[in-house]
């Protein structure tokens, strides 16, 4: 993300010698009743309002969820990038009848998202898988396999998604079913957003992206197939949405509107 506030363990270790560590160190801080993740550094990974666990904080992970405006009823859902396990704790909540997978090559951040983001434990539904989402999504077991895909891939750096070629976004468009859909998280003024979005386009049919938010944060719409779905349609569907989870999803419409 492009939002920037300082960790605590970054202020109190700001004199150690520097380190490289095979990952960037996990770290904290909280302010006003939210906690946010860090890797080391100022940039925020992630957030939770420590009395509603389960309800995405950031604007920008409400918008990951504007697939639920074309799909009401996934059936397999995917988050690659784990961060404080937002998305997949919401998803987890809120479709009963999915099953929901999450990709984190990080084991500090499996386990930090365990004892300080109240990430629930694997079950029959949920499964944090701790690997590379490029593995994953090369893994013939998964083609065709969900009909959600959510990445968020930053190091702690920010300089972009760690995988962002257009081979990769390929082979998330084939672990998609048809009709499947896939929401990145982009930083619309830095150079990387244009390559990213060549790439998708590369991979999927189409690519809507939605109105900046926070510092820089578009969330991009991939579909696999073109959505055949009206004005109406998407207003009504909305409005169920907002009723049932109070997202924004109205604003996701105009967003979706400008940018046709």
């Amino acid at each position: 993300m492009l939002i920037r506030r300082k960790s605590i363990e970054q202020v109190e270790s700001s004199r150690r010698p520097a380190r490289k560590p095979k990952f960037a160190p996990v770290t904290l801080s909280e302010q006003d009743g939210v906690r946010y993740l860090h890797f080391g550094t100022e940039w925020v990974q992630g957030a939770m309002r420590i009395r509603k666990p389960d309800w995405p904080e950031l604007e920008y992970a409400q918008q990951m969820m504007a697939w639920m405006l074309y799909l009401e009823a996934p059936r397999a859902i995917a988050q690659l990038g784990l961060g404080t396990g937002t998305l997949t704790k919401f998803c987890y909540r809120n479709f009963p009848d999915a099953t929901v997978t999450a990709v984190e090559l990080n084991a500090s951040v499996i386990a930090v998202c365990e004892s300080m983001f109240k990430l629930p434990p694997n079950d029959e539904r949920l499964q944090v898988l701790e690997m590379d989402a490029l593995d994953f999504v090369d893994d013939p077991a998964n083609l065709g396999a969900f009909d959600v895909l959510q990445c968020d891939l930053y190091d702690a750096t920010a300089r972009g998604p760690v995988l962002d070629t257009p081979e990769f976004y390929r082979s998330c468009c084939a672990c998609l079913a048809p009709g499947g859909i896939m929401t990145v998280n982009l930083f619309g003024d830095h150079p990387s957003f244009a390559k990213n979005i060549k790439a998708m386009k590369y991979g999927f049919e189409h690519v809507i992206c939605l109105p900046e938010v926070h510092d820089g944060n578009v969330v991009a719409l991939c579909f696999t197939s073109r959505p055949d779905v009206d004005a109406d349609t998407l207003a009504e569907r909305a409005a169920a949405i907002v009723a049932a989870t109070r997202l924004p999803a109205k604003s996701w419409v105009k967003g979706i509107k400008s940018a046709e």
